[in-house]
């Protein structure tokens, strides 16, 4: 079961109902990734991952060590949408991968000054 997604002002249709969003934090410079599944309620995280902690990025409740990677399933409901802020001040933008974590068929989204990118279901 596929999906879509608007990106901005363009949709992007998945071929799983997950997308993977990944970046490297601003300050930390150590990276971050959330594995969120496209539901009708929105959009509905399933896994975080932190590599290391620090300036706000600690790992969650229930956290275990995998590798590097702190991995955890946040017991969040959905959102209806996620805003990106594209600052252009930081390490780079986010990568949005289909499926879960590491991912596949990624694209950068906000590694350039512009206005904050929202990321939600097509039908919303």
């Amino acid at each position: 079961m596929g999906a879509c997604l608007l990106v901005g002002a363009k949709a992007v249709m998945l071929a799983a109902a997950t997308f993977t969003l990944s970046w490297t934090h601003s300050v930390e410079r150590t990276g971050w990734s959330e594995t969120y599944r496209v539901e009708p309620a929105g959009l509905h995280l399933v896994e975080a991952r932190v590599m290391g902690s620090g300036a706000g990025m600690d790992p969650g409740e229930g956290a275990t060590l995998k590798g590097d990677w702190w991995v955890w399933s946040p017991t969040l409901g959905p959102v209806p949408e996620l805003m990106l802020a594209a600052s252009g001040a930081t390490v780079g933008g986010w990568n949005l991968c289909q499926g879960p974590w590491p991912g596949q068929d990624c694209r950068t989204l906000g590694a350039q000054r512009g206005e904050p990118i929202q990321i939600r279901p097509c039908d919303r």
